[in-house]
């Protein structure tokens, strides 16, 4: 008889797990408490328009090629990839206010960004080698040591990526992104360019540890890609292959508690739209749910490893505000990407960070253009926008709604962005433009992913809650649970999220080894 296991939430992760289980001899159910698949890669359609509500910028792309791999399958066949020239565009603030500001293009390539930091800081150039080299350096250390890595077996952390590095590796541990940065770059565009990366890891870069510079490395070297259809076509693609290997999808299957007996999972109990209860009588179960959630209300108090008191000193990653826009006309000076940087970044962080800090004005904003790309996602002749304000992790601040319906605090943040983005590229008609609106909150999050704090990623990468010192991916109380998904090792992102399938797997075998798992390409 083969293994029975349940996955908790259809998220990436999710999906990822149960591919992995299922193709390794599992019988495997996921519960999905939504109506659809996919989690926080949410997909919004309205008029026409198709809105991604969640993860948008495709980094790593080896761990997207080695996962399809393991699934049997490779990247090329799954997705419809197109590189991105520019990667992105940054929007300093303006010399002055209400003035629009001088964008900088970040090109494809590492010889276009060689030529463009040259032009910025012409003395730094030597200085930028240097800094992308132990950027590469930084990221193999971490794909052989650190990412794939159950921490099962110390011996792994002595092995010889990290003896070859470890000189270096105490610096890169112990100084902080932004002071790195600023050591080896005067220029303060570049400074922010290279230091914002921090953000995409739910860190503040004045506390990240500068071994976080690798993610450098992937938007300026690798490129920024993007899979047609958004990353909806992600989730498909995962959704298709989970259901080809077997796995059982139950949707609006709402899990209410974790069966645990004699410290062993037994299974799980739910709840269906109807509100009827089941219970599922499997020997694994494995939560891709948030783990304050799993571990606060769905495990019985004696078996909580991570009780409310271990959050209470846990730093949280940021919340945001999502505003979705369709717009009438061509917005030619936003390409698929873009930043709008603050020169008092600091303020910025503070505010999401920090403790009763206001969010400042102006505030940096991601924004996102997806149209400029893919036609399919907004009618003809209009333009599909995309913003992420990033805020406190505070369900306080509410969640959002159609057409400026949403809670004060949500739609005054919007209002805000709109304004600002006008401003700053010199569209000055974009507010009257503007066809479709729909925001999300940090409450949102609370309410539709069960959210620790309605943040939109988990536990920030600070050093204390990075690699084996961040929550691991089996329960240390209670045998066949399991975890998976951005709050536990190895972190946020999709590509992490994958990465903690497989460390999943890696549990579940007993595989103590340090790196990616051999592909069996019969």
């Amino acid at each position: 008889m083969s293994t029975r296991a349940v996955v908790i939430g259809a998220g990436m992760a999710g999906l990822a797990t149960s591919i992995l289980l299922a193709r390794d001899g599992f019988v495997v159910t996921v519960l999905e408490k939504n109506d659809r698949v996919g989690g926080r890669a949410g997909l919004l359609e309205v008029d026409g328009f198709r809105f991604d509500t969640g993860p948008s910028w495709y980094l790593m792309p080896s761990v997207f090629d080695h996962y399809f791999a393991l699934a049997g399958t490779s990247t090329e066949e799954q997705l419809d990839l197109r590189m991105l020239d520019p990667g992105y565009r940054v929007f300093p603030e303006p010399e002055h206010a209400g003035g629009a500001s001088e964008p900088l293009s970040i090109p494809y390539g590492q010889d276009a960004v060689r030529e463009l930091v040259a032009e910025l800081e012409p003395e730094a150039l030597g200085a930028f080698d240097d800094y992308l080299e132990t950027a590469r350096r930084a990221m193999d250390m971490a794909e052989e040591s650190f990412l794939y890595n159950t921490f099962k077996n110390p011996a792994t952390l002595l092995g010889a990526p990290v003896r070859r590095e470890l000189p270096e590796l105490l610096t890169w541990l112990t100084v902080p992104l932004e002071k790195f940065v600023e050591e080896s770059f005067t220029h303060p565009l570049l400074r922010q360019i290279l230091a914002y990366q921090a953000v995409f890891l739910g860190t503040d870069p004045r506390r990240a540890p500068a071994i976080y510079h690798l993610m450098s490395r992937m938007d300026l070297v690798e490129g920024v890609q993007y899979p047609m259809g958004g990353f909806t076509a992600v989730v498909d693609a995962l959704h298709r292959l989970a259901v080809d290997a077997g796995v059982e999808f139950r949707l609006e299957a709402e899990v209410t508690d974790i069966a645990v007996a004699h410290g062993w999972s037994r299974g799980v109990h739910w709840r269906d739209a109807d509100g009827q209860r089941h219970f599922e009588d499997v020997e694994v179960v494995v939560s891709a749910a948030d783990l304050h959630h799993t571990e606060t209300r769905l495990l019985p108090e004696r078996y909580r490893s991570y009780p409310e008191r271990v959050w209470k000193r846990t730093s949280s990653g940021p919340g945001a505000v999502l505003v979705m826009l369709g717009v009438e006309g061509e917005l030619p000076a936003l390409p698929h990407h873009s930043l709008l940087l603050t020169k008092e970044w600091g303020e910025n962080f503070d505010a999401i960070f920090g403790e009763g800090v206001a969010l400042p004005d102006p505030v940096s904003v991601y924004v996102c253009k997806p149209s400029a790309t893919d036609s399919a996602v907004a009618p003809e002749g209009h333009e599909n926008l995309f913003l992420l304000i990033p805020v406190k992790g505070e369900e306080s601040i509410g969640g959002g709604g159609a057409d400026g319906a949403g809670d004060a605090e949500v739609e005054r943040i919007a209002d805000l962005a709109i304004s600002q983005l006008a401003e700053w590229t010199g569209v000055s008609d974009l507010e009257r433009r503007i066809v479709v609106r729909r925001t999300l909150g940090p409450a949102d999050f609370v309410h539709d992913y069960n959210s620790w704090r309605g943040g939109i990623l988990g536990p920030s990468h600070e050093l204390a809650q990075s690699a084996m010192l961040r929550a691991g991916n089996a329960s240390p109380k209670v045998k066949g649970l399991y975890y998976a998904g951005a709050t536990v090792n190895p972190g946020v992102g999709v590509p992490m999220c994958l990465i903690s399938a497989e460390l999943v797997l890696k549990h579940v075998r007993g595989d103590r080894s340090a790196g990616p798992l051999e592909v069996d390409r019969r």
